[in-house]
C-alpha cells in the first residue's frame, strides 16, 4: 500500500532539551493510527514536529510523497496535513462562526468554505446552535468540537488530533468519539493522540506506544492485548 506519512529517524525537542530520539512512525493511505503512552514522553512534540512547529535536528518527514522536513507550517497546511490541538488554544473573543471561517483562509480550503462549514455543522450540531457565541463561553467539549471543526475547514488530507477527549465526561467523550469515527469513515485518515487505548482501537488500525521519545511497541487492532495487558504496558507487572 502507498505510504501517506513517513517519519523516519526523527530527533527533535526544545532548545537544548531533546524529547524525540530517533523516532519512526508511518501511515499508509486509507488507514488511521493512534499514539499513546505516559504524559510528557513526546506525543505532542511529535505532532508539532510533523506540523512544522518544531524543526527536527535529524531524520526526515515525508507526506504524500513530498519531503516536508523543516517546511514552514503554512506550507504543510496547504499540503493538506492539518493538526487539531487541544481546544484551549482558541481565540476566546471570536464567535464560533468567525472562528470557523477564519480557519478556511488557506489556498486549498477557500473554495470549499461553504461545503466544509456545512460538514462541520452536520458533525457538530451544537456549533451550529452556538454560531454567534464567543469561544470563551463554550464548554470544554464544545471548544474541542470547535478546534476539530477548524481543522476540517482546512480540507485535510490527513488530520492529527491531540487528545480530543481530554477531561470530557463519558457522555461527551462518546459523542466526540462518534464524530471522529464519522470523519474517518468519510475518508480522512487520522493520527490520534489519546490515553485511552481501547478508545483508540475503536478509531484506528494500528497503535504506537511512545515512551521517553521513542516507539517502544506497535500494536495491531486485530491482535490487540486485553485490558489488563494494556495496564501493564503503562504501569508494569504490578498492574491488575
Amino acid at each position: 500500500m502507498e505510504r501517506l506519512l513517513d517519519v523516519s529517524g526523527v530527533t527533535a525537542g526544545y532548545g537544548s532539551i531533546t524529547v524525540l530520539r530517533n523516532i519512526s512512525i508511518s501511515l499508509d493511505r486509507g488507514e488511521s493510527i493512534g499514539l499513546f503512552g505516559p504524559n510528557g514522553h513526546g506525543k505532542t512534540t511529535l505532532l508539532q514536529t510533523i506540523s512544522g512547529l518544531l524543526t527536527p535536528t535529524q531524520g526526515t518527514i515525508s507526506f504524500n510523497g513530498a519531503d516536508i522536513t523543516g517546511a514552514k507550517p503554512h506550507d504543510i497546511v496547504n499540503a493538506g496535513l492539518i493538526q487539531s490541538p487541544q481546544g484551549n488554544t482558541l481565540f476566546g473573543e471570536m464567535q464560533v462562526l468567525e472562528t470557523l471561517e477564519l480557519a478556511s483562509i488557506s489556498k486549498r480550503a477557500r473554495d470549499d468554505k461553504a461545503s466544509n462549514l456545512q460538514r462541520v455543522f452536520d458533525l457538530f450540531p451544537r456549533l451550529d446552535e452556538r454560531r454567534t457565541q464567543k469561544a470563551r463561553t463554550l464548554s470544554g467539549g464544545e471548544r474541542q468540537m470547535l478546534s476539530i471543526g477548524c481543522a476540517l475547514m482546512c480540507s485535510p488530507s490527513l488530520l492529527m488530533l491531540d487528545e480530543p477527549t481530554l477531561g470530557l465526561s463519558p457522555r461527551l467523550k462518546r459523542e466526540l468519539g462518534d464524530a471522529v469515527g464519522n470523519i474517518a469513515k468519510s475518508g480522512v485518515p487520522l493520527v490520534v493522540v489519546e490515553q485511552d487505548v481501547e478508545f483508540l482501537l475503536s478509531l484506528t488500525e494500528r497503535l504506537y506506544m511512545i515512551e521517553h521519545g521513542e516507539v517502544v511497541r506497535e500494536i495491531d487492532r486485530a491482535s490487540a492485548p486485553d485490558h489488563n495487558s494494556i495496564m501493564k504496558l503503562y504501569f508494569g507487572e504490578a498492574a491488575h
